[in-house]
């Protein structure tokens, strides 16, 4: 099983980085070249939603499900169906002097056995430019104006 661990120190409330973090057309606007299909919003538990996006010019999407959530500690999504054997990533979100400290720990198996192994390294490396690539740009929104856009408060 593959994992990836990564933090982010943001300088902004807990609370607007938790529900940036689970609001879909903020994740699409931190993304590269992805789109949502099937929810919009604020993501609650049980609530799915397919992001489709193109890698190495290949055209992929993961439909995920909220299965965990406590607001504004944690929340997780796992992979319904998608590019992965098995993929489960876990949002957390702590309290860090006048920010917050995001965690996201991604866990994740490859398809096709032996074989799929074999792409492991290359997986691993792209979804850690991914949650590199997504953290960034919630950092970003967090600490300007751009959360506005998608937060009511």
């Amino acid at each position: 099983m593959g994992a990836i661990v990564r933090e982010t120190r943001i300088a902004a409330p807990r609370d607007r980085v938790f529900d940036l973090a689970r609001h879909v057309e903020a994740h699409v606007a931190t993304m590269p070249e992805e789109r949502a299909e099937g929810a919009t919003g604020l993501l609650e538990l049980g609530e799915q939603v397919t992001f489709k996006q193109r890698q190495f010019g290949v055209p992929f999407e993961l439909t995920a499900e909220v299965t965990g959530m406590d607001r504004p500690r944690r929340f997780v999504d796992e992979q319904l169906s998608g590019v992965f054997g098995s993929l489960v990533h876990e949002h957390t979100f702590e309290e860090d002097g006048d920010g917050t400290l995001m965690s996201d720990t991604v866990k994740f198996t490859m398809p096709l056995g032996p074989i799929g192994r074999l792409g492991e390294p290359v997986a691993r490396r792209r979804l850690r430019g991914l949650v590199d690539y997504h953290a960034a740009g919630l950092k970003e929104l967090a600490e300007g104006d751009g959360w506005r856009r998608f937060l009511d408060n």
